[in-house]
């Protein structure tokens, strides 16, 4: 009821009320304030921080008005804001004496028991109050319904009451907004297409609906299906720009990133520029092996967000499917410098200059990644790795030890033992560890054949994978 931005000028002449209300107060004069002027010198008080003042003025205007509905609801408002809850219900309990039909009273008195916590209560009290009302006073008090659900857990009841919210208007926009995201957050995807297909077939220009009909399908994984109630969506509403960020997405799960650039560019037409725009639209150029263009659209987005650390990795990726590896680090060591606990980053580093045959530099960011994430397999394989094509064939061995340690036994571990131990000449030990990683992991003994051609020279070596490749079929 109350107004948050109320203006003195919005009043009339209150300088004139509020002389007039000290008059009556201090009993200097014997003229009454009308029921409005009260009214207005208590949001005075109120807006201006003054609950001592405004509930003075309440009970002042109750002496003149002791049957002011209005009246008893300001004060009931001003108790509920001080947090005195109980003389609140009090006051709303002898407005019902005078006004049982007061909506606002209604809600108050459900925001109070959601206040105590008492949600049971204020659902109870709702539901009883939602059969005496009709139409739009009936999806108020259904709304405010499905917030005390929400604040008590009741995630399916929640989707329920919007839909019931959505019988009575189905062009309700909070109720067709809302229920799609509980939709989705209650797993109720297929009850949501029903419900949307149904409101679409009846009215067929509700975008909102169309709207809601598509993330329903994008939830089902049904990309297809939720392009073309997109695309409803927008021929109902060409600047309903959440349409178009969906749409993309979808034609971008379906690899289908030349229609997604196109919807992306649609987006931009109508909105303001977003760093995720532009980064999805770097993704798009990116599938497409267009570098240079995804480099542009990446850095549009680093503008809008500078402080992002993976937009800089991903220029990173770009130069590094080019082989512009000083490039590449430079961008990933930004990325670095925004993240400082990213081993992902370090890795790339290190890849990169390994690239360069930096490879003491690359080491040393290896060992970084290690630091970083000592549980992840992916940090020790890379510096192992490293270390096998530095000519560190035991610091390679003694670093898996650590890495079984920190990991367990990986299939993986075993190739690079096996290679590492060949390169000492221990084949006979290296042929142990071959075959152990053959039988943990026969699809990957191409990390073996991988780090060293020459291997497939010996007849041991080829006899040995060509053993568990016939197991294997």
């Amino acid at each position: 009821m109350f107004d948050d931005d109320f203006n003195d000028d919005e009043w009339g002449p209150l300088d004139e009320s509020l002389r007039r209300y000290e008059e009556v107060k201090n009993g200097e004069s014997m003229s009454i304030l009308d029921e409005e002027e009260f009214e207005r010198v208590i949001e005075y008080y109120f807006q201006n921080s003054n609950e001592e003042q405004a509930l003075l003025a309440c009970d002042i205007a109750q002496t003149y008005y002791p049957f002011s509905a209005t009246v008893l609801l300001l004060k009931a408002e001003i108790l509920t804001q001080a947090q005195k809850y109980g003389q609140a219900l009090k006051t709303l309990d002898e407005m019902d004496q005078y006004d049982t039909t007061n909506l606002d009273a209604v809600l108050l008195r459900s925001d109070i028991l959601l206040a105590q916590f008492k949600y049971d209560q204020a659902a109870l009290w709702l539901e009883q109050k939602s059969g005496e009302y009709r139409d739009k006073e009936k999806t108020e008090i259904l709304l405010e319904l499905s917030d005390v659900y929400d604040e008590s857990e009741e995630f399916d009841a929640v989707f329920d009451t919007l839909k019931r919210v959505i019988k009575i208007d189905r062009r309700n926009e909070e109720a067709l907004q809302k229920i799609c995201f509980w939709a989705e957050f209650t797993g109720r995807l297929e009850e949501s297409v029903t419900l949307h297909t149904q409101l679409t077939d009846d009215d067929p220009y509700n975008a909102l609906a169309w709207f809601n009909l598509g993330a329903a399908f994008q939830g089902l994984k049904l990309y297809e299906k939720c392009i073309d109630a997109y695309e409803f969506c927008v021929a109902i509403d060409e600047k309903f720009e959440f349409a178009y960020r969906n749409m993309a997405d979808a034609y971008m799960r379906l690899k289908w990133y030349e229609k997604a650039l196109d919807v992306l560019e649609k987006h931009i037409e109508i909105a303001k520029p977003e760093d995720v725009i532009f980064e999805a639209m770097g993704y798009c150029w990116e599938k497409r092996k267009d570098y240079s263009r995804a480099r542009q659209f990446y850095r549009q987005a680093s503008q809008l967000s500078p402080q992002d650390d993976g937009i800089f990795f991903k220029i990173g990726e770009t130069y590094a499917r080019e082989k512009q590896w000083e490039k590449a680090v430079k961008s990933f060591s930004v990325a670095l410098h925004l993240d400082k606990e990213n081993a992902s980053y370090c890795m790339a580093i290190g890849n990169c200059l390994m690239e360069m045959d930096v490879k003491s530099e690359a080491l040393v960011c290896y060992l970084n990644a290690v630091r970083l994430k000592p549980g992840n397999k992916t940090t020790w394989v890379a510096l192992i790795r490293g270390l096998y094509l530095t000519g560190y064939y035991q610091e390679a061995i003694t670093q898996l030890a650590m890495a079984r340690e920190h990991c367990g036994d990986k299939g993986d571990f075993y190739y690079y033992h096996a290679a590492a131990l060949f390169e000492l000449g221990k084949a006979k030990e290296a042929l142990l560890q071959l075959e152990k990683g053959l039988k943990l992991l026969p699809s990957r003994s191409k990390i073996f054949t991988e780090l060293n051609s020459e291997f497939l020279l010996r007849s041991s070596v080829t006899d040995l994978i060509g053993k568990y490749k016939k197991s294997r079929s």
